[in-house]
């Protein structure tokens, strides 16, 4: 079988000009040629050409990178090294297939319920008060420094996944206006379920009857970044034609890293005769729950928030989708709101999905640098539409004993709005 590999045209005109190497974190981090975009788009060129081993010293520098995407941005000539990273991921796992993908990426996050099973041990050691003794025992000092952030990484778990007590059709409070599909992701079910019930809170006090279908799978991002593109047109195709039976006007969905997927399902099945205007239709109706509160005619707030506030912008949100303004729109509404720019705030924190469990120094020595950017605007509030990245922001905040809450900035426009109270009293 031909291996499914990057066309030339991805990588052959790169005229090693370095302004890449300017907005690369992880180049700025080790200033060596292998862990720059530019370096990584030679080493793909050496490699696909014979001229290299695709060894797995070679696939490791792409694993590395973390698809931040700014050097796509960047390139006059419009190579595209984060995507180039990505598809050489894929190039290794048809080289070199791994089982515990399958069993991760079909097996677990193929079937909700089969997740929310598997996570069942950290929503006992939640709601067991182990953690609170954990922690009033000081016993996470006692751990290695990798462990202690990956314990530190885990938000406030909720007793049950959202996916299991939210109704199907969330009606609108008054007049109804809109139809909205909800795309609930794994993460917004298992980890973040009330800002994830917050979104649902505004969107119906907004004229929105919410339609949440409980069969959606995984967006596929987790898939794609570990070059299982297989099963990432899978799930598509599944989710695709979940949405397809509510006939809904718009897809919403509050996690970035989703839409930014979602986004992307028209690419994969554009010589597919069968799905190619099916995953188009599909792509057209997508929004991110910021971008579609700011294309409507949005409520204004009665409450006050008194909090001095910054925004970090998630590499999915303002580089795949384009979405950066409307975040932004969305917290001037809130009265009492104090809110200053975050330095950099386009910059990868390093989350980058899995890179604190897979690439640790790494991925703690870019988050210090956005610390450090968030200490600077003195913030007690740090607002994000990433599940990925709040959760990134509180393991290197709690480390430094910094009392700043992360939230998502529509968590923050509920609770203007009253939250569940507001919602029993509009």
């Amino acid at each position: 079988m031909e291996l499914e590999k990057p066309q030339e045209s991805s990588y052959l005109y790169c005229i090693r000009c370095g302004l890449c190497l300017a907005v690369c974190p992880t180049y700025r981090e080790y200033l060596k040629e292998t862990t720059s975009p530019r370096g990584r788009v030679a080493l793909t060129r050496k490699g696909l050409e014979g001229k290299l081993e695709l060894s797995p010293n070679l696939f490791e520098q792409m694993y590395g990178c973390f698809a931040c995407m700014a050097c796509n941005d960047v390139c006059p000539v419009g190579i595209r090294p984060a995507d180039l990273a990505l598809s050489m991921r894929q190039v290794e796992e048809q080289k070199h297939p791994k089982r515990w993908k399958q069993i991760v990426f079909k097996g677990l996050l193929s079937k909700a319920g089969r997740l929310e099973l598997a996570t069942l041990p950290l929503r006992l050691y939640e709601k067991l008060g182990v953690r609170r003794l954990v922690y009033w025992l000081r016993l996470d000092r006692l751990l290695p420094d990798r462990i202690r952030d990956l314990e530190a990484m885990l938000p406030r778990i909720p007793q049950r996944p959202l996916r299991r007590v939210l109704p199907e059709i969330t009606e609108a409070h008054g007049e109804a206006r809109y139809r909205v599909g909800y795309f609930l992701g794994c993460a917004q079910s298992l980890l973040f379920a009330e800002q994830s019930a917050a979104t649902l809170r505004v969107l119906a006090r907004n004229g929105c009857t919410v339609i949440t279908p409980k069969e959606i799978e995984c967006c596929g991002m987790p898939a794609r970044g570990y070059g299982r593109m297989d099963l990432v047109r899978s799930q598509a195709m599944r989710n695709i034609a979940a949405f397809e039976r509510r006939d809904v006007d718009v897809i919403v969905t509050d996690c970035a890293t989703c839409g930014s997927m979602l986004k992307e399902y028209d690419s994969l099945f554009r010589d597919d005769p069968e799905w190619k205007e099916r995953a188009a239709a599909f792509r057209s109706k997508v929004r991110d729950v910021s971008e579609f509160l700011a294309e409507i005619p949005l409520e204004k707030p009665s409450g006050r928030i008194e909090s001095r506030v910054t925004y970090h912008d998630p590499c999915h949100l303002r580089r795949a989708q384009k979405v950066w303004r409307e975040p932004r729109k969305i917290l001037s509404l809130i009265d009492g709101l104090e809110f200053v720019e975050l330095p950099e705030a386009d910059w990868c924190c390093g989350s980058a999905g899995s890179q604190l469990i897979t690439h640790y120094e790494t991925s703690k020595k870019v988050l210090d640098r956005k610390l450090d950017h968030i200490e600077e605007t003195g913030a007690d509030t740090v607002a994000s539409g990433c599940p990925g990245c709040r959760m990134q922001l509180e393991t290197g905040l709690k480390r430094r004993g910094k009392p700043v809450r992360v939230v998502h900035p529509v968590a923050l426009l509920d609770e203007a709005y009253g939250g569940v109270d507001g919602q029993r009293n509009h």
